[in-house]
């Protein structure tokens, strides 16, 4: 068989990811914090962009004449900038009202500009600094000193000790008998229960500084610390020769005992959720407003756009950079528009389809899928995918976020359908409202939810208990 080359035309289509339409589609699925950190870092890197103080023209939230940013190849029209280039400022009035300075006590009018002073504080206090400060109150010869530190320098978040003695005596060159000596001394210090190696020396060195030492409460932490966990009271009472009220008594007061000595020192920052959108009632329609607090208003440098204009003015290659970030930044400018009226149109559309839920609550959620959403707005379930992760809005019945309205369907005795949520909230009530001695089993829980007409499997129930974070009912069980 004899081989040859040959050359051939062939016409095909094919869909081809612009750069454009990918950062566009990556601007959908961005959280808010995420784009106004995405927005700075441009701002940055592009001379041509700058922050405007203005409300531009177009409104984001008009849900008239929003596009999919699956259709590229519109035409861009021109952002135009507002200032008309270097030469307008007063560069002496400018650097008379400059300060290097930071913010003191003078330049503020009066108490109500005044920063708070907890908002001066710099650092809060960790575990290490507050164990190191009562370490160097105290007396000790220099091999005990390192030792010491050496042991809270070990210590995690919790207030557990995660190096061995034997590593901690290499260290320091000694013995691990003493370290196990100098480690006693230091399970002394506030808080209780620091620098244990295991729940059981943590939970036992709080009941010690309690004074509670050769109690029954300390024989339950050392002999029946799986009963404990277990909650078989009945054979600790029957091992330990007491009644069954003694062991509830003592089970009660370790119950109290506080688990992770190092958790008021976190030093985890609270993440508040920021609302991407908001939905008011006013009368009897749903009116939605987008929030745009501490998202700059971008527009175009009138300056670059100026030298662009006078022809000659720069040469081929400078041209050729600014015509380039000149692109970049009104495809960003537009991709952000686009993004702000997509997540418009699809709240519009999850609130037509959960009219009930914002009217009356969790209980009257519907189900509800992306095709739903993506055929009722005209977009590709990708689309509404990406629009709804990570984007939260504030209602009537609360913060929620935007993926939460879809859900699967549940049966019901009549034959119609209740949305998931609903069932989950609804085992949650039941779940609160039984007795803490007596909780409901599974079945029990089916057979409750049946009586108010919901028709569900035992292992459905099971799922959605574990996915609420809900124990099984020995775990539920209390005895006080």
């Amino acid at each position: 068989m004899a081989l040859e080359l040959r050359q051939q035309l062939k016409l095909s289509q094919q869909l081809v990811m612009t750069p454009q339409l990918q950062q566009a589609i990556k601007l959908l699925q961005l959280s808010r914090m995420e784009l106004v950190d995405l927005v700075q870092t441009e701002l940055e890197e592009n001379p041509l962009l700058e922050e405007g103080n203005e409300v531009p023209e177009e409104r984001v939230d008009t849900p008239e004449g929003g596009e999919d940013v699956n259709a590229p190849g519109e035409e861009i029209a021109e952002v135009v900038g507002e200032s008309e280039g270097l030469n307008d400022i007063d560069w002496q009035t400018y650097l008379e009202g400059y300060s290097l300075s930071g913010p003191s006590g003078d330049n503020f009018a009066n108490d109500d500009e005044r920063p708070a002073y907890e908002n001066l504080i710099t650092k809060k206090q960790s575990l290490a600094d507050h164990l190191m400060w009562q370490l160097k109150l105290t007396r000790l010869d220099d091999l005990t000193f390192r030792v010491a530190a050496e042991i809270i320098g070990n210590l995690d978040d919790q207030g557990y000790l995660r190096a061995g003695l034997d590593e901690i005596a290499t260290i320091t060159k000694t013995s691990p008998e003493n370290v196990e000596k100098i480690l006693g001394f230091v399970q002394q210090f506030d808080p209780p229960g620091v620098a244990a190696r295991d729940l059981q020396e943590c939970l036992l060195c709080q009941a010690i500084n309690l004074g509670m030492e050769g109690t029954l409460v300390e024989a339950m932490l050392r002999e029946h610390m799986d009963d404990l966990e277990n909650r078989r009271y009945a054979r600790i009472a029957k091992e330990q020769n007491v009644t069954l009220d003694d062991v509830l008594v003592a089970a009660k007061i370790i119950s109290d005992l506080e688990p992770r000595p190092g958790r008021p020192f976190s030093q985890e920052d609270v993440h508040y959720i920021t609302a991407d959108i908001f939905v008011h009632k006013i009368g009897d329609e749903y009116v939605v407003v987008l929030n745009d607090d501490g998202l700059p208003n971008l527009k175009i440098s009138s300056f670059y756009r100026q030298a662009l204009s006078n022809d000659g003015a720069v040469d081929q290659k400078a041209s050729e950079y600014i015509q380039d970030k000149m692109r970049g930044a009104v495809w960003l400018i537009k991709s952000i528009h686009q993004r702000q009226r997509t997540i418009y149109r699809v709240t519009k559309s999850i609130i037509k389809f959960q009219r009930m839920f914002f009217d009356h609550g969790i209980e009257h959620l519907k189900p509800l899928v992306l095709r739903d959403v993506a055929e009722d707005i005209q977009m590709h379930e990708s689309t509404i995918s990406r629009v709804t992760t990570n984007k939260y809005v504030q209602t009537p019945q609360g913060l929620f976020e935007l993926k939460y309205f879809f859900n699967s369907a549940i049966g019901t005795v009549g034959g119609s359908a209740v949305a998931s949520e609903s069932v989950k909230n609804r085992i949650k009530d039941i779940v609160a409202g039984e007795n803490p001695k007596k909780p409901y089993s599974d079945q029990k829980i089916v057979e409750l939810l049946r009586e108010h007409g919901i028709d569900i499997a035992r292992r459905t129930v099971t799922k959605y208990r574990e996915m609420l974070n809900i124990g099984s009912s020995t775990g539920r069980k209390r005895m006080f």
